[in-house]
């Protein structure tokens, strides 16, 4: 069989925050892939980058009071640190604030416009006519339209969660200036994604996604795409768009070209041709590991701008579900939204890498964090299992033995472990971990049995068992190495260690074959220990000590809410409605479109949620509806209504739930 040629990225990581769990899932799941590739023989790089571009990044650096330059690459030496602990094995992680990034945003900006592919339109902004610029949402600030809350950015209330356009706030004012803005038109730039609907209909029914991502696509496909706006315009921390004085390239144009950027740095610095992998005709293949959240980036944008800017397109995009801690989102009141740093200080890294590979299954489905389950398997799996088969057979090699193992294996399991490296192969290739888990785990049960039913513990006492003590012994230090073999690309640091014990030269997916006969073993030492439970709790406590102190400085920061009399809130209409349907708003970064059961008559809400829920896993969700609001007609339609949300305007907004027992049409009181 040929040797492969694969490149393989993740989503990029947000320059505006630390790495927590749904980061490490993706990273985890798609290293152990890389990892497998690299063992099977196959040429895999690895690359990734920081997404760095956009107004949020610019916020965070006014507030600190540095350079968005010197922001970025503090995060990227955090998040650097941060993968290099839980073993993520990229070959290069760069930022897309970088000089590769912006020669070929340029060149594919070019490439479509000389294409035809490009079109100016005029769209409405507001304007500071003191700082005399254009306003991002984000620059303008004034009191929310939906609870009068004041200082609320122009595209959505951090006190309520409402969002809207920011020509509804009330009282707008520009916060660089604090001057009142006027309406202004402005020249925007789109790229002309309605005419590749038939190209994207056929790429999307190739193979290259799971039929479930394919199927969801179709809904946006067949309800006809619209032009994308690829431009913003200053003040905008970015790339500046070529011959358009203060127009900025969207973030989500650059963000995926910084796999071609990431990848262009990787090459000039170890001579890999960088038109190998991405020349429309390659015979390599590129993967992308990305959340379903963000698919309509990966699997319509990216590809049809690709193939305009003469490029390949991705052989596979493997999309994954969100994490959830105890069957809920992950929490910061709960102490469950779990930083890397917060999880390392504490725990083993190869805990979490088995335990979501474990549950991983190759589709979009979310990945569920039980924390008691986490402590079971671990200690069952992995120390009561595995590290038990060598820690069973080392002591009676190593002290009867002088570390020497038998001249020949006398159990047929060895060779049968040997074989089943082709089903757990596949199943590696195809991103079912917990399939190739189990599968591994079954062979440490039998390996466990075997030993228990053979008891060498006793056969040592008779000296005419000798011989058969030794043969059952290195039996099961060949299944143990094998096991091993099958489980490095999930803990590759143990794997490592039982190398060394081992005292073989790698444990390569085809070194499995090499039978271990009349071979001198190292001493052994214990190779894992296993997770105590107060460990487990330290994480969440640490972790909900964490989120109280950023509520602590937010509530600072926005001060005190003036009191409302009763009579004002006896006017709020609030029911409880139950979502029937839920979709994106295509255009709209921040919007899912909601219609809502209030009890036999049904409305249709927008709601700022997006970053928070995928639109499949919140139908049949309870929730709070403001029922008697005005309807209010939006830039993408008209929301007859508004659903409560909590949140802090960092780390998305998140719905209000009822208990089990309200029914749609129930009046809160």
């Amino acid at each position: 069989m040929a040797t492969r040629r694969i490149l393989v990225t993740s989503a990029l990581p947000n320059a505006n925050g630390s790495i927590h769990l749904g980061h490490l899932m993706e990273h985890i799941q798609t290293d152990i892939w890389v990892r497998f590739q690299r063992s099977i023989g196959n040429e895999c790089i690895f690359v990734c980058a920081d997404d760095t571009h956009g107004t949020a990044i610019m916020l965070r650096a006014d507030e600190k009071d540095i350079s968005p330059e010197t922001l970025i690459e503090e995060i990227r030496e955090e998040h650097v640190r941060d993968f290099s602990d839980f073993l993520i094995s990229h070959d290069n992680y760069y930022t897309t604030h970088s000089e590769e990034n912006r020669q070929y945003a340029n060149f594919i900006f070019k490439k479509l416009k000389s294409k035809g592919q490009i079109q100016m339109r005029s769209v409405a902004q507001l304007y500071d006519p003191v700082k005399e610029m254009f306003l991002a949402d984000r620059f303008i600030i004034g009191t929310c339209p939906r609870c009068n809350a004041d200082d609320q950015y122009g595209d959505n209330c951090e006190n309520c969660g409402a969002t809207y356009d920011a020509t509804d706030l009330i009282n707008p004012r520009s916060k660089l200036s604090g001057e009142k803005p006027v309406l202004k038109e402005s020249t925007h730039f789109f790229f002309t994604l309605s005419q590749f609907s038939d190209f994207l209909r056929d790429w999307t029914r190739s193979g290259t996604l799971q039929e479930q991502i394919a199927n969801k696509l179709a809904e946006w496909l067949n309800s006809g795409l619209q032009d994308w706006d690829i431009s913003r315009d200053a003040p905008y921390f970015g790339f500046e768009i070529p011959d358009a004085p203060g127009k900025y390239f969207y973030v989500w144009l650059d963000a995926p070209i910084g796999y071609l950027a990431s990848f262009k740095n990787y090459c000039d610095f170890t001579g890999v041709n960088f038109d190998d992998f991405w020349n429309p005709n390659s015979s390599c293949e590129v993967h992308h590991f990305i959340g379903k959240d963000i698919i309509n980036f990966h699997a319509l944008f990216w590809p049809a701008i690709l193939k305009v800017a003469d490029f390949r397109t991705p052989t596979k995009v493997h999309a994954h579900g969100f994490v959830t801690v105890d069957g809920q989102k992950m929490s910061k009141s709960r102490g469950t939204f779990i930083n890397a740093r917060t999880y390392l200080d504490h725990l083993n890294p190869e805990y979490l890498r088995y335990y979501f590979a474990a549950k991983m299954n190759g589709n979009v489905d979310d990945l569920d964090l039980s924390l008691e389950d986490f402590v079971q398997r671990v200690n069952s799996d992995l120390v009561g299992k595995v590290i038990n088969i060598a820690s069973r057979c080392a002591g009676f090699i190593n002290k009867q033995f002088d570390g020497r193992l038998a001249r020949q294996v006398s159990s047929s399991l060895v060779r049968e472990s040997v074989d089943k490296g082709e089903d757990i192969a596949d199943f590696y290739e195809t991103g079912d971990y917990g399939k190739a888990a189990r599968e591994i785990m079954s062979l440490a049960d039998y390996a466990n049995r075997y030993i228990d039913e053979k008891k060498p513990w006793i056969m040592i006492k008779d000296q005419e068992n000798r011989e058969e003590v030794q043969q059952v012994c290195s039996d099961g230090i060949n299944l143990f190495r094998i096991i091993m073999i099958y489980l490095q690309p999930i803990v590759p640091s143990i794997a490592k260690e039982a190398q060394l014990f081992l005292n073989v030269k790698d444990l390569s997916w085809m070194s499995c074959q090499n039978i271990l006969i009349n071979h001198q073993i190292n001493s052994f030492k214990p190779l894992l220990s296993r997770v105590e439970t107060a460990s487990m709790k330290a994480i969440v406590e640490k972790s909900r000590m964490e989120a109280d102190k950023v509520s602590a400085d937010i509530s600072k920061k926005q001060g005190g809410k003036e009191t409302i009399k009763h009579e004002d809130f006896a006017k709020l209409d609030l029911r409880v409605a139950r979502i029937i349907k839920a979709e994106s708003v295509q255009g709209a970064d921040k919007l899912l479109r909601l219609t809502l059961d209030l009890g036999g008559k049904d409305k249709e809400v927008l709601a700022g949620i997006k970053a928070s829920y995928a639109p499949d896993e919140l139908v049949g969700k309870l929730t709070i509806m403001v029922a008697n609001l005005e309807p209010r007609k939006m830039q993408f339609g008209i929301s007859e209504g508004m659903v409560l949300a909590a949140g802090d305007g960092n780390y998305g907004m998140f719905l209000l739930e009822p208990d089990p027992g309200a029914v749609p049409g129930m009046k809160v009181t």
